[in-house]
């Protein structure tokens, strides 16, 4: 006698209420999908078809680009893999020097593997890119530009919509005179090269409607949301076509096969809905505290018993185009890594660069990238080892959140000021 009316056995399925299953379980499972689905577009001012599930951010970023790369290769040479590999005119890539490992490295790879040619832009001293910079460098086998919306260590908020907008411009320029591959049958619009930008960083606390925006093609992820689930999203506009990248089933439009982790979108969607409920009020309130801890930094008061006060500082990247919750902070000659492990030893967990290099020597490659264009008119300065402003001494990224207090700031200036005064004597 079974304990419940309801028997189940479909067990060999990836889960139990596999949402591409047609049995009762199945079923419901899809439309609470679906309803997410739906949640996530309404938030993007986009249409569920155009939203693409997937395991985080770097695969929504790789999707993306690999997805735009191979899709021109397919229009333009038929899929002849052969022909790809030896011809002269390859697609080209524009992104800038501070974007997230998953969009850089994977550049770099299409690039070693004779399959894209990529055009890197430096970012200006304040760490944000110039959009007549990006402009120059699109010609007519430009894919795609990648730009991401906020930085993950420094913070800055780069100008989206006057970067569609010289896209935009650039196509209306050249629509008539555009290589035929560059046209798709909806008119004589041009639609390369496309507009991506890895939002991952921006989902707390900026716009993110893709109409506005002026994009084609977005990337987020539930892990910067709290309580999320540990899924990410990429935005697809419906016009855009996307060759797969991965082989398997026909789940996510097909360009992301394999079953959906169901509990987990369902925790992503209801976080970002709470994420947005407030993101005008708690965007305010950790600007507030932000600019407190920079203050506080301005005035840091070393006692008489103190020796001296320690040596000065410089907070990276643009102080008011920047996220609320961030402050990244460079103390000439002191190691990121070592003041980060000294913060951790008296229970303050900061970071000095991205989490995906944190196993990697070296400084960071987002501070050298806005030093050395710190450093274009000073010739002279060589960026060097025994330079103060060496790559390898990095910067520490103060990251605050929804549990941040003021206190949690003034204790932590308290301790910095004591881990400064006992550093200086060995680094200075």
């Amino acid at each position: 006698m079974p304990k419940s009316n309801e028997i189940y056995l479909d067990y060999a399925a990836s889960a139990s209420a596999n949402s591409s299953s047609v049995h009762r379980a199945g079923v419901e499972a899809k439309i609470k999908l679906q309803n997410s689905r739906k949640e996530v577009s309404d938030i993007l001012g986009a249409r569920p078809e155009e939203i693409i599930f997937t395991s985080g951010g770097t695969e929504s970023n790789n999707l993306a680009i690999q997805g735009v790369v191979w899709a021109w290769f397919e229009k333009a040479y038929g899929g002849n893999f052969s022909v790809r590999r030896n011809c002269l005119r390859m697609p080209h890539i524009v992104t800038t020097n501070i974007e997230h490992p998953s969009v850089l490295e994977t550049c770099k790879l299409l690039a070693e593997r004779k399959l894209a040619e990529i055009t890197i832009v430096p970012v200006e001293a304040n760490g944000i890119v110039d959009p007549k910079k990006i402009k120059k460098e699109i010609k007519k086998n430009t894919v795609l530009v990648s730009v991401m919306y906020a930085n993950n260590e420094i913070g800055t908020i780069q100008p989206i919509k006057e970067i569609a907008k010289a896209i935009k411009h650039w196509k209306n320029l050249t629509r008539f005179q555009h290589p035929l591959l560059n046209k798709e049958r909806v008119g004589e619009r041009c639609i390369f090269p496309l507009f991506h930008t890895d939002a991952v960083q921006a989902v707390n606390y900026l716009d993110l409607n893709v109409e506005r925006l002026g994009i084609d093609l977005l990337s987020l992820s539930g892990s910067k949301i709290q309580e999320s689930g540990r899924v990410g999203v990429l935005y697809k506009k419906k016009t855009i076509k996307l060759a797969k990248v991965f082989g398997g089933g026909d789940q996510e439009g097909g360009i992301r096969p394999g079953t959906e982790n169901l509990p987990e979108i369902l925790k992503f969607s209801c976080a970002l809905k709470s994420a947005q409920n407030i993101k005008e009020q708690e965007s305010k309130r950790l600007e507030k505290l932000r600019n407190y801890f920079m203050e506080r930094l301005r005035t840091l008061d070393v006692r008489k018993s103190d020796v001296q006060r320690p040596q000065g500082y410089i907070i990276n990247g643009d102080l008011k185009n920047r996220l609320p919750n961030n402050v990244n902070v460079t103390f000439p000659k002191i190691p990121s890594d070592l003041l980060v492990i000294e913060l951790s030893a008296k229970g303050i967990m900061t970071s000095a660069k991205s989490a995906c290099k944190s196993g990697e020597s070296g400084g960071s490659y987002v501070i050298k990238a806005i030093r050395q264009a710190q450093y274009q008119g000073f010739p002279l300065v060589k960026l060097a080892k025994g330079n103060p402003w060496y790559d390898d001494t990095g910067g520490v990224r103060f990251s605050l959140g929804r549990d941040t207090t003021k206190e949690d700031i003034d204790y932590t200036i308290k301790v910095l000021v004591k881990i400064l005064t006992k550093l200086k004597k060995w680094y200075h």
